[in-house]
């Protein structure tokens, strides 16, 4: 399994791009930058994407990747989403007024996008890779993957703060080869974390611990602003399976 980091940020500004990562070349995983991030050619062969939530930072890009594959395209994008997410973008995105509504264009017999409810814990089979949404904590009814093709899986936990039962599922998994999840502010703003329900380095601590033992560990959605302190508060924790997803545009195979 091929991971490309098109973007692993939790915010936008010059270098830094919002969250979108591409499994195989094939199935997105969060739409934060896919147009910015990709060769049009590259954006075309994209056959399906899976969205967390409908936070701007993970959907504002199905915008402008509807628009630059218009046309192009012998069948639409099928989008994997819970219905409360898949209705936000129809009603505040994608609704005829912020933007065309691709799921009805160029006829909703044949639409550039098609939107498909998921629910968690429900697994699904999407061209050879089987996924189980997981629900993690974080506002909007937000989802988790854990992904898995032949004998791979990887786990995304997109956006959430603290959580128990992500990790129970984990480790049901044998064959779990990484975990791709989030640190987006500093120690020193926990309240905001804990508002927003997201990590600090010190609650990741905490975290691991709860973690399957020994699995990679990919930290990203990193707020542009403050990089550079989390990367010296994570490197604090002694954690050697750690990689901080710093810079855009990488890849790891599994």
């Amino acid at each position: 399994m091929l991971v490309r980091i098109v973007g692993g940020h939790g915010g936008v500004a010059p270098g830094f791009r919002a969250t979108s990562y591409l499994v195989d070349g094939s199935l997105l995983i969060d739409a934060g930058s896919v147009a910015s991030g990709l060769l049009i050619d590259e954006q075309i062969i994209i056959d399906n994407i899976l969205i967390s939530h409908p936070h701007l930072d993970h959907i504002s890009d199905l915008a402008f990747l509807c628009d630059n594959c218009f046309g192009l395209k012998r069948a639409p994008f099928e989008v994997y989403s819970h219905k409360h997410v898949k209705d936000a973008i129809k009603n505040h995105l994608m609704n005829d007024i912020i933007w065309p509504d691709f799921t009805k264009l160029p006829d909703p017999d044949n639409p550039t996008i098609r939107f498909n409810d998921i629910e968690p814990e429900k697994g699904i089979k999407i061209n050879g890779f089987e996924i189980l949404p997981v629900k993690v904590n974080h506002p909007e009814q937000a989802l988790g993957f854990v992904i898995t093709k032949k004998n791979t899986t990887v786990l995304f936990t997109q956006d959430t703060g603290p959580n128990d039962r992500v990790w129970e599922i984990a480790k049901q998994f044998k064959n779990l080869k990484a975990i791709f999840t989030e640190v987006s502010f500093p120690n020193r703003l926990q309240k905001v974390a804990t508002d927003s329900q997201h990590h600090t380095p010190q609650t990741l601590y905490d975290e691991i611990k709860k973690m399957p033992a020994d699995i990679p560990l990919f930290i990203g959605h990193l707020k542009p602003n403050f990089q550079t302190q989390l990367y010296h508060e994570i490197d604090q924790l002694g954690c050697d399976r750690i990689t901080l997803l710093g810079s855009d545009d990488t890849s790891y195979v599994f």
